[in-house]
């Protein structure tokens, strides 16, 4: 069955996360996209390791896990566009592409033609996505721009860690590259837009994305919280600013995740814990008087939730109909029935390993689902195969182009 993007071509010149985030994501949805990687190195994450990928004989490959998260359903083509034809080759494949997407330092492309402006005068259709850390615009955006120091300048950090009371208090980033995951996640939504405006008006566009735009619009509710009351938020640890109580609360054995979203969860909680009269105590009856007396509200739940397991507790709060839920390391990640039966764990036919696991993507479409059809390839896996096919070249030309390095 043909994927929803299965008319649709992408030229990826992008490397790392946000880029191939991005471009993995149209290509889960039927699309081909080729990735442009430079000879002898390719995209950087290919040497993020360990751990790295090991081939059928049990030996390490040169290509880390990192790089295998954001780079299934695309062909690798090698070539250096620091050259001349380097540079004609990619200008031959944009022609043919409905999509270009990169990541390079603003402005870094145009050197080798293939800026915006210049392939846009050349192929007017053609949508243009370029990904950096502080936009085409503003006193910042020549600067180099990474996750974690995006994730401080946004705000993420000021709201991320243990409240300055609490012993190791300080901001924290979040475990993975969040504001290149929402980038790129907002870079394909983009593409798409523009896809369809193309459609009626004949003619593409540039996008220009941001990751400290990305992160300071995914500050949400925090932002508006900050727009409308006038003082910044501070680090709350695992709980809610809006909501009480919602965070992490001691077991027996461990913690256990409470998340109230009304009143009358509040209540079953009280009746769950054995403690049914605080549901109409006039501190904690209401959201609003329970965020006021926050403190004393978390300590006497704290004090009934150390008597069980966690385990135990789940299945109390879940028969009350109570939201709840262990912290789970990765392990139990993949163990869960629930993931399981999603199957966000799939296997893939690797040209060296052999079958590979890869995390699924979420989308479940009825009609046009996403489909695994290649592995991340191998660096130029595809590039004989591409230049032969999409741009016509003969043998003789490709062994021309290899022997001079171009590709």
């Amino acid at each position: 069955m043909d994927g929803a993007l299965s008319h649709v071509k992408v030229l990826d010149l992008s490397r790392v996360l946000a880029g191939p985030w991005a471009s993995q994501m149209l290509a889960d949805l039927g699309a081909d996209v080729i990735k442009v990687e430079r000879p002898g190195s390719g995209d950087d994450t290919r040497n993020w390791g360990p751990p790295f990928l090991h081939d059928r004989d049990g030996q390490p490959t040169r290509d880390a896990a990192y790089y295998l998260c954001a780079n299934r359903n695309k062909r690798s083509v090698t070539i250096d566009i620091t050259t001349a034809e380097g540079q004609q080759l990619v200008r031959e494949l944009a022609a043919r592409c409905d999509v270009l997407v990169e990541n390079y330092k603003v402005g870094g492309l145009a050197q080798y033609g293939l800026d915006y402006a210049t392939l846009h005068a050349e192929f007017p259709r053609l949508v243009y996505c370029s990904i950096t850390g502080f936009g085409q615009t503003g006193p910042y955006a020549p600067r180099a721009g990474y996750d974690f120091l995006v994730q401080a300048m946004g705000g993420l950090m000021s709201v991320t860690g243990r409240a300055e009371s609490e012993q190791g208090a300080g901001p924290l980033k979040v475990g993975v590259a969040v504001a290149d995951l929402f980038t790129g996640l907002y870079a394909s939504n983009a593409i798409l837009a523009a896809l369809a405006y193309r459609e009626r008006s004949g003619t593409g566009q540039h996008i220009d994305l941001a990751l400290l735009d990305v992160q300071v619009a995914c500050m949400a509710n925090q932002g508006m919280n900050f727009l409308y009351g006038g003082r910044s938020p501070g680090r709350l640890g695992n709980a809610h600013p809006n909501v009480v109580p919602y965070q992490d609360f001691p077991t027996a054995d461990g913690d256990v995740i409470i998340a109230v979203g009304n009143d009358g969860q509040f209540a079953r909680l009280c009746t769950a814990i054995g403690r049914p009269a605080l549901a109409t105590d006039e501190r904690f009856a209401t959201n609003l008087a329970r965020i006021a007396h926050r403190v004393e509200l978390i300590r006497l739940l704290r004090e009934c939730t150390l008597t069980r397991s966690t385990d135990e507790w789940v299945a109390a709060l879940e028969a009350a109909e109570v939201p709840c839920g262990p912290i789970n390391d990765l392990a139990r990640v993949f163990e869960d029935a629930q993931v399981i039966a999603r199957g966000m764990k799939i296997e893939v036919e690797h040209a060296t390993a052999g079958a590979i696991p890869l995390v699924a993507n979420p989308i479940r479409m009825s009609a046009s689902p996403v489909a695994y059809r290649r592995a991340p390839p191998t660096l130029g896996q595809h590039t004989r195969e591409v230049l032969a096919d999409e741009l016509g070249c003969d043998a003789g030309r490709i062994d021309r182009l290899a022997a001079s390095r171009v590709i």
